[in-house]
């Protein structure tokens, strides 16, 4: 947090000894280790963030803190990664969680280093080419493997397959019910499915999915679905591509403008991260 600069009667009267006590201190600091970057960060949120840090925005965080001039510290925890903001960040354990939403209004949230989509996994060998969530290819679709809260789900309801589909949707967790606690289905799970042909089709998050798609020894199509959600009562849509950014506290915009100064330094490295992954990439909107 960037904090003031207070200076006292007193310190003004010994002036002299300020300067010594100064030039001291700026000798100490330039022979001092570099600054941490405290990366909130998740134990079970793979592909994203793994204990080992294997994970792609584990490596995203350390080549931002190395341009940064940083050395990065990750702070783990074993819950989900939609807890690092509540339990992590805004308690002041670690200071930065990578992969948020452009516009998170929780946080203040960086320029984009990257954007991507919703997508669609099928086997390549059914020639499936829609672009389109709502394409008559995915209408005559019937096994659906998508993962809870998302945007596929209200998919599945518009498509009229989310009743036919609600009992395989929880055997992909073994029935262990949603209520009162934190349920989800693996991005590897999906591509299992669809690679065993238990599911026609895979909807996810393209960085949820990518690693699996690419390692599959079962050749896969992935393709990044092109509209977004109309709500059909009239609300906002919802979209389907987002800007992902690094997240701040809203008390550090000193932080935050370190980080968009360091990230254009970072951007090639983070583009062969994100290619490595086969994660796909769209023009970012903002």
């Amino acid at each position: 947090m960037s904090k003031g600069h207070f200076t006292s009667r007193l310190a003004l009267a010994v002036a002299g000894l300020g300067l010594i006590g100064a030039a001291a201190t700026n000798a100490a600091t330039s022979n001092s280790a570099p600054a941490e970057l405290r990366i909130c960060a998740s134990n079970v949120e793979a592909p994203f963030s793994a204990k080992d840090s294997t994970g792609f925005e584990d490596r995203i965080a350390v080549a931002l803190a190395d341009a940064m001039g940083r050395k990065p510290v990750f702070v783990r925890s074993d819950k989900p990664g939609i807890y690092l903001v509540r339990d992590q960040l805004e308690k002041n354990t670690c200071d930065v969680v990578m992969g948020v939403d452009a516009g998170d209004e929780r946080l203040l949230t960086s320029k984009p280093y990257y954007r991507t989509g919703y997508v669609l996994v099928t086997k390549a060998d059914r020639n499936v080419t829609a672009t389109d969530w709502n394409d008559p290819q995915v209408q005559e679709m019937t096994r659906f493997a998508v993962r809870f809260y998302s945007p596929a789900e209200t998919m599945l309801k518009r498509l009229g397959r989310f009743e036919d589909n609600a009992a395989y949707m929880y055997s992909l967790v073994n029935f262990v019910s949603r209520r009162n606690q934190y349920t989800q289905v693996p991005g590897d799970r999906l591509i299992t499915e669809v690679a065993k042909g238990d599911a026609d089709v895979a909807i996810a998050f393209a960085p949820e999915v990518a690693r699996y798609v690419k390692s599959s020894s079962t050749p896969l199509r992935m393709t990044v679905i092109s509209n977004d959600l109309t709500r059909t009562d009239g609300g906002p849509t919802i979209p389907l591509h987002y800007d992902q950014t690094v997240g701040v506290r809203k008390d550090n915009p000193a932080l935050l403008a370190d980080i968009d100064a360091a990230l254009p330094k970072a951007q090639t490295q983070i583009e062969k991260i994100l290619a490595d992954e086969g994660i796909p990439r769209l023009k970012p909107n903002s």
